[in-house]
């Protein structure tokens, strides 16, 4: 069965006004890791008791997942950073459609509901939709767990057989490398099912081992081995309190950000250790030092000019394909040619158009994006439809001479909860019109 999700149809209303040129630096924190919490808004739904979030970020996805929790009944409240989830009395195992097509998580909520209720429908996901993005692991192993599903024009529905959920084994590799998303579906399903489960080639990925260490505080037993994941099921999951990790790939953002303008940034609520080492390799590589700083969080600093690097990205440990956009629009601004391969998807490149309006010197073929530079980058006027494509426009709008427009703030903030504000701390001339 060979299923694709949709991207999102939300509008993109609003856009911002960037006048660059100007060196930023200063001291911002870092919010909680989008893409983790997403995934622990699933998770809690599993819970017996309530779960409390600490550190999620304030973001459109938040707000989205929010809504798709209240609609299956349970009792949602998210305020200062802190997201309570208190398990239904009686579960809607469906995913509100119009809701389950605005996020990239659908598939993974989708599990949670099946775990619980032995039943689901949903829509197809949607996100960002920066190529073909498949979920038949998700489906595999909806139907490893014993579940007969169908696929529909308008989504899914899967039902668990007349014979109950059973422990399972499941493959969650692809030819891209382990699936992230179907890791994490697989270990919900495994999480509720009694009895030993396997998830084999499982990402690992910190949105895969963050969910296994917030299950694993509940009593569920998880174990990583060179077999693959082992998941021991329970009946009854604990809730409490659980901290979201810093966000990686805001953190990148923020370092590619200071560095394209020359400048120096103090980041709170994250350390270097955090920062893959595919990300560290690179970033080292292009001149910008990361250091962790007495009493917490990490310095970065560029020592010289901004220099060409050849990088791949890849599955954790390596380059996160959600930094690829932004450090191409980096090193835009760097002394020779650079070369970015896209490792994780079929190819990436839905921010290149944008960075060529601003007088980039830049080449996409297939999924290998060359970049030529430094070039003397002009003010122009750009959209981008995801939300590493935006926000790799502003870093773009920040090193460019004149004022630049970008339209695409509904996606910025999908992802970013205070990115222009902490932009706008740090020196940066932005002003804001419509959107979200």
């Amino acid at each position: 069965m060979t299923v694709t999700s949709h991207g999102s149809s939300a509008i993109n209303t609003g856009f911002l006004r960037i006048t660059g040129g100007r060196t930023l630096s200063g001291r911002i924190p870092v919010q909680g890791s989008k893409n983790i919490a997403l995934h622990l808004y699933a998770a809690a739904l599993l819970a017996d008791a309530p779960v409390t979030l600490a550190g999620a970020p304030d973001i459109i996805d938040t707000g989205v997942c929010a809504r798709i929790l209240r609609h299956t009944g349970a009792q949602v409240i998210y305020r200062e950073g802190r997201f309570t989830v208190s398990p239904a009395s009686g579960i809607c195992p469906v995913i509100e459609p119009e809701l389950g097509r605005r996020v990239r998580t659908t598939a993974v909520l989708a599990a949670a509901l099946l775990a619980r209720t032995g039943q689901v429908a949903f829509p197809y996901p949607g996100g960002d939709a920066f190529c073909p993005r498949l979920i038949d692991r998700h489906l595999a192993a909806m139907q490893a767990a014993g579940a007969e599903v169908t696929a529909h024009d308008t989504g899914i529905r899967a039902r668990c057989g007349p014979r109950g959920f059973r422990a399972f084994t499941v493959d969650v590799n692809t030819p891209y490398g382990p699936s992230l998303g179907a890791t994490v579906t697989a270990l919900l399903l495994a999480a509720r099912t009694c009895g030993p489960s396997l998830i084999t080639r499982p990402s690992v990925e910190p949105e895969v081992t963050e969910t296994a260490r917030f299950l694993a505080e509940r009593g569920v037993l998880v174990c990583f081995d060179h077999e693959g994941l082992h998941v021991q099921g329970s009946d009854w999951i604990a809730g409490g309190d659980f901290a979201v990790a810093g966000d990686r790939i805001e953190a990148a953002t923020m370092v590619m950000a200071a560095a394209v303008t020359g400048g120096t940034v103090h980041l709170d609520n994250i350390t270097a250790a955090a920062f893959p080492s595919g990300l560290a390799r690179t970033v080292t590589a292009a001149g910008i030092a990361l250091t962790d700083v007495p009493g917490g969080g990490v310095r970065s600093q560029l020592h010289g000019p901004l220099r060409a690097v050849e990088a791949a990205t890849g599955p954790h440990p390596g380059l996160p394909t959600d930094t690829a956009p932004q450090l191409t629009a980096m090193l835009t601004r760097a002394r020779g040619a650079s070369l970015i391969s896209e490792r994780v998807y079929p190819r990436r490149d839905t921010h290149v158009p944008g960075l060529r309006a601003f007088g980039a010197d830049i080449t996409a073929t297939g999924s290998n994006i060359r970049v030529h530079g430094p070039a003397r980058l002009h003010g122009a006027d750009v959209a981008a439809g995801d939300i590493r494509a935006v926000s790799a426009l502003v870093l773009a709008a920040l090193a460019a001479d004149g004022t630049s427009t970008i339209q695409g703030m509904f996606h910025l903030r999908r992802g970013y909860g205070h990115l222009l504000p902490h932009l706008a701390t740090l020196g940066a001339e932005i002003t804001t019109t419509g959107g979200p």
